[in-house]
């Protein structure tokens, strides 16, 4: 067994080595609450909190069946406006052999008149004939037009209706982890209603809080040294880290970070980046940055 005195000497050895902290902390993680884009009741399970998921996959889908019966309804009007439409270009297509007879036969007419040859009755029989269908023809283009415009209208509503239906599925935007759930399938939720909440646990940030005559050692883009409780005899953990974020503006010092008399001080807070490739940093766990040897 090692002698008392060894070991407090070697405790004492070892925390003179280890570099004293500069600022304090806590670690946090971008959060991003997913929420319901259309009203209606979750139909399919959510993934648990603590479930990892990767960017566009599926959280949940809403009941969409009201809207499939709208988009059926659509298409039966579609198809209503198509058969308009084809009924105009059916009658535009008679109405112009039509035209092209009464054409000439008014062409033939106004010859024999000319020449004396016909009456003035038979004029203007061929001329009101002529008349008669070219305003026919009128009309036809006009009920085409307007059952054109229908159909792009029922295009729009249709396409704005597949959106809605598209958004019932709703997926993660981002990869992360599920920090909370907040409703179950079978509830109804309305648009804004928030369903999860994830984050990406990958790397995390460690937001602390720096005095005025450190804040020229900080750097965005630096490196910069973390420490954090390792949870074994060895004390602290060293990580590197590298700055992201610093504040424009000081504040004073956030109650839980200092004691009573530190907080009265006005600090810059910054963001450091550090690696969570092994999941062992979480949110809200306090941190330790160490400013000697910052590099850019």
């Amino acid at each position: 067994m090692r002698n008392p005195a060894v070991l407090i000497a070697l405790a004492a050895t070892a925390a003179c080595a280890a570099p004293q902290p500069d600022a304090y902390g806590v670690f946090e993680a971008t959060e991003v609450v997913v929420s319901a884009e259309v009203g209606g009741r979750i139909t399919s399970a959510l993934p648990e909190e603590g479930a990892t998921l990767a960017a566009g996959a599926l959280i949940a889908t809403v009941d969409s069946a009201s809207l499939l019966l709208s988009m059926k309804e659509l298409d039966a009007r579609r198809s209503t406006v198509r058969a308009q439409m084809a009924e105009a270009d059916a009658q535009l297509g008679v109405i112009a052999a039509q035209l092209a007879v009464s054409q000439r036969a008014y062409d033939r007419v106004t010859r024999l008149v000319s020449a004396s040859a016909a009456t003035a009755q038979q004029s203007d029989a061929a001329t009101r004939d002529l008349r008669t269908l070219q305003a026919q023809a009128e009309v036809a283009r006009a009920a085409r037009a307007t059952a054109s415009r229908g159909l792009a209208a029922v295009d729009a509503q249709a396409a704005t209706l597949a959106d809605r239906i598209a958004r019932t599925r709703i997926v993660a935007p981002v990869a992360g982890t599920v920090l909370a759930k907040y409703v179950e399938r079978g509830e109804l939720a309305g648009p804004g209603t928030p369903i999860v909440k994830i984050a990406s646990l990958d790397s995390l940030s460690l937001r602390a809080y720096v005095a005025e005559n450190q804040l020229s050692q900080v750097k965005l883009g630096g490196r910069v040294q973390v420490q954090v409780d390792s949870g074994t005899a060895r004390g602290l953990r060293s990580l590197d880290g590298r700055v992201t974020w610093i504040a424009s503006r000081a504040e004073f010092t956030p109650t839980p970070i200092q004691t009573r008399d530190e907080r009265v001080t006005q600090v810059y807070a910054v963001k450091v980046a550090v690696a969570n490739a092994d999941g062992s940093l979480k949110i809200g766990m306090p941190g330790e940055l160490v400013l000697g040897g910052a590099r850019p």
